[in-house]
């Protein structure tokens, strides 16, 4: 048997001949390369093989088009099939809406017009062919750890999601992605000098009027394909409309359709009428300043009574205390737009009063609308009347850009986990509720009067595993035969359990402070655990729970609220009326063109022309946020035996970050008063300072400045430009 022997590189010669080798040497070696390429390439089109299949080649380049419409065809059935994690359900699929299935096909096939435009035209449909196959692929994984389905919108929060890449993939499916994007890779670059080049010439005029041709004629046929009724252009339900209309098409719908479109009848003169002259952009209360409460809004992370699952069985109830308050305080169903994923687009309704149903399907308008503009939101409505607004969530301020969103909302304060002496962890290693409840205290304290806490929490966050992970789960959970399926419900039940007791706990401890508060508990969105409609009691799964305690006396009132409608119910309790959106809740809720005329409302508000803020001015101009309620304040600094410092003081947290002269030094944070440097010198005239710090760097926060001299701080002078006394580095972090 023959053996191979494989020679060791030998790299130290390698790099000498490259010191020896001029100019012109590489010049002529460079060229010698390009002549046995070409050779070689002349040899592989003039051998035996070669002569035999041009005829094939000629007859394959002069029905290339055909061609490309058959590969589209299995791409997208081999997209579906990745899609939908089955075989049959793809062949179902195009077999039952063949129209669909085509119109699909269509769409990637219309990419495969810029082929003839390269030479390397095999390269070329191979880098395609994979990239929608990525997409797919994407798309396949995300519908194993959500319900909501791949969209563009995901390519906006891809830096949130890559800082949580250790919550959705264990280290053996990191390796596997690792692995094999790499071998996808290198195949690729392989089919670059392994693919051929065509031979003919190439007419690019004509190449880019074909690919000018089936870009419209993609549009055209997308119109004729909504009047006919063979797809839509509304998702009321994203994850069913990818299955009804498949994953190209939905996908570049997402990409393309952001926003609200200007609706039919849009004009200054129908805006006065939806604003009735200007009177629902007024700010009031029936109320006395001493009447008004706190009001509290408590968004639990995936959050729903679990006993609503019809086939799922309990040692004990799950939620004792949130049970309790359903039995006396106003509760129901709470309609979310989104299953399994999308918290930020719960909040945004909530926030807002604004329906998601009429952006563009899959977006996030936190990311497309609200980082960079400033909205109306129930912070700015209670803050005109005086309230103190503080938003909470024991998670990274970064993330969903909620630091710039609730800035441009009009909120006073947001304590992010930057901010949180975090102690708790679940396995799958997101922080637990409990250490929201002093957070909240602290954000109550920030004034003398009412207050409005926004409160997002992150324990029930998924996805939830499927293996044994709970050594004494105080919940156990029957009626699954799957036993992996059934891991994961106790993990899950045992969270919202947990969760529960936060609930419980934040209610003992308003009602110790004694103060007239309102609290709306609420989830945001269902888990990701592949329920159906049928397996619910609700038979409908954008449907959490809710319930509104009090200590004020409100009349218990049970009903069906929708996320964008529930602030305008609260307001209307307590006889708020602020807020142009909310208003018009309260006043247009079950009239005649509601919906359609929210629809404008939107409109005129985000994109349009603001015709609705004519007769009163905007009710939000610009920002005025603050990073956290405390100042992390150095009070020490102690040369330790080995040579390394300690620093000393308040309000330390994990990402409290020291920094010398502006440069951050690594540290160890020991607890909420000591951080240590381990490698840090520092000489006379240092400037020592502290910062909470979010990702990517971001400086939320600052404490004041220190000089050191002879082993002491010396607290330097403010800057007056500085806000908030200096300590508020927001601003500078938003840039």
């Amino acid at each position: 048997m023959k053996q191979f022997h494989i020679k060791k590189p030998n790299v130290k010669v390698f790099f000498q001949k490259m010191r020896q080798m001029d100019k012109e040497t590489m010049k002529a070696a460079w060229q010698a390369k390009k002549e046995r390429r070409a050779r070689i390439l002349e040899e592989r089109r003039n051998s035996r093989f070669a002569k035999k299949m041009q005829p094939v080649y000629r007859f394959m380049n002069r029905t290339s088009l055909i061609f490309h419409y058959l590969l589209a065809c299995v791409l997208n059935f081999f997209i579906e099939v990745i899609s939908r994690h089955s075989l049959f359900e793809a062949w179902d699929y195009m077999v039952g809406t063949p129209k669909v299935f085509l119109f699909n096909a269509f769409l990637i096939f219309a990419t495969f017009s810029i082929v003839y435009l390269v030479k390397r035209r095999v390269f070329a449909r191979i880098l395609l062919s994979v990239f929608w196959l990525f997409l797919g692929a994407c798309n396949g994984y995300l519908l194993m750890k959500r319900v909501t389905p791949f969209n563009a919108q995901d390519l906006k929060v891809l830096s949130d999601a890559l800082s949580l890449t250790g919550n959705y993939f264990n280290t053996v499916e990191l390796i596997l992605l690792i692995v094999g994007i790499a071998a996808v890779v290198l195949w690729v670059i392989s089919m670059w000098r392994r693919g051929g080049q065509y031979t003919g010439k190439i007419h690019r005029v004509i190449a880019l009027c074909g690919v000018a041709v089936s870009v419209f004629a993609y549009v055209a046929l997308t119109d004729i394909a909504i009047d006919k009724r063979v797809i839509s252009n509304y998702f009321g339900n994203i994850a069913f409309a990818y299955e009804d209309y498949g994953f190209p098409y939905c996908f570049t719908a997402s990409l393309f359709n952001t926003g609200i479109s200007e609706p039919v009848g849009y004009s200054e003169e129908t805006m006065a009428k939806i604003g009735n002259d200007g009177a629902i952009t007024v700010n009031e209360t029936g109320r006395s300043e001493e009447e008004l409460p706190n009001i509290l809004f408590v968004q639990l992370e995936s959050y729903f009574d679990p006993t609503e699952v019809e086939w799922l069985q309990f040692s004990e109830d799950p939620i004792p205390n949130l049970r309790e308050m359903y039995s006396k305080y106003s509760s129901g169903y709470f309609k979310v737009p989104s299953v399994g994923a999308g918290t930020a687009n719960t909040e945004f309704e909530v926030l807002t009063g604004m329906s998601m149903r009429f952006f563009g399907p899959g977006e996030y308008p936190y990311k497309t609308y609200g980082k960079t503009k400033v909205i109306e939101s129930a912070a700015s409505a209670l803050g005109s009347l005086g309230y103190g607004t503080e938003a909470l969530h024991n998670n990274g301020g970064n993330f969903y850009s909620r630091a710039q969103v609730f800035n441009h909302m009009g909120f006073d304060h947001y304590t992010s986990k930057e901010f949180m002496n975090i102690l708790r962890m679940t396995p799958k290693g997101w922080a637990t509720d409990d250490v929201l409840i002093p957070n909240i205290l602290d954000s109550m304290d920030t004034t003398e009067g009412q207050d409005f806490v926004f409160t997002i929490s992150v324990q029930g966050h998924g996805d939830y595993p499927t293996e044994p992970t709970l050594e004494n789960p105080t919940i156990k959970v029957d009626g699954v035969e799957d036993e992996g399926k059934r891991n994961a419900w106790e993990y899950y039940v045992n969270e919202v359990y947990e969760m529960d007791k936060f609930a419980g706990d934040l209610v003992a401890a308003l009602e110790e402070r004694g103060e007239p508060t309102v609290v709306v508990f609420y989830g945001d969105h269902l888990p990701t655990m592949d329920l159906e409609a049928k397996d619910l009691k609700s038979r409908y799964l954008y449907n959490t729970n809710y319930v509104i305690w009090d200590n004020i006396g409100l009349e218990k009132k049970d009903g069906n609220y929708a996320a964008y409608q529930i602030m305008a119910e609260v307001f209307e309790r307590l006889d708020i009326h602020a807020g142009t959106v909310f208003n018009y809740h309260q006043t247009r809720h079950q009239t005649k063109n509601y919906l359609a005329d929210l629809e404008l409302l939107q409109y005129d508000i985000l994109y349009g022309d603001q015709y609705i803020y004519e007769e009163n001015g905007k009710p939000i101009t610009e920002g005025h946020m603050v990073m956290g309620v405390n100042d992390t304040i150095i009070t020490d600094l102690v040369e330790q035996a080995d040579g390394t410092y300690s620093i000393y003081g308040e309000n330390f947290t994990k990402q409290t970050k020291v920094y010398i002269n502006g440069e951050k030094q690594p540290t160890s944070f020991l607890n909420n008063t000591r951080v240590d440097l381990k490698k840090s010198e520092l000489k006379d005239g240092d400037i020592v300072m502290a910062a909470q710090v979010g990702s990517s760097n971001t400086i939320f926060r600052t404490s004041v400045e220190f000089e050191y001299n002879d082993g002491t701080l010396t607290e330097l002078p403010a800057d007056p430009d500085a806000v908030e006394t200096g300590r508020n580095a927001f601003a500078e972090a938003k840039e």
